[in-house]
């Protein structure tokens, strides 16, 4: 983005798009971070907000107010809509549902 940043401050429109790059930037971090802890700290450890998720959107959000702060403003905004959907992509694909519990209605026989 910085090597981008004379066309990136040219008009409103390349701004928002330096937005959505710096969005696109903190879901590549939020990955990179939630698979590392993933290595380290075995499968069933889960990205939560704090720290993960906040120190992601940080260097996304610095990454994208080295550019414009409208950039950095759009960035935000386009960050949570793709957590938001990173969210529901991981509850569809990762959350395993329980077992039904079978109940028995039925009187019980006496010995």
């Amino acid at each position: 983005m910085q090597m981008f940043k004379p066309w990136l401050n040219s008009s409103q429109l390349h701004t928002l798009l330096g937005g959505y790059f710096g969005s696109l930037f903190f879901v590549l971090i939020l990955t990179s971070i939630g698979n590392l802890e993933t290595c380290v700290f075995g499968k069933n450890f889960q990205v939560k907000v704090f720290p993960e998720v906040l120190l992601s959107l940080v260097i996304a959000l610095v990454a994208s107010a080295t550019i414009h702060r409208v950039c950095a403003t759009s960035c935000l905004l386009l960050s949570l809509c793709a957590l938001y959907y990173v969210n529901k992509y991981s509850q569809k694909v990762y959350n395993l549902q329980a077992p039904p519990v079978i109940v028995q209605t039925g009187k019980k026989k006496r010995h």
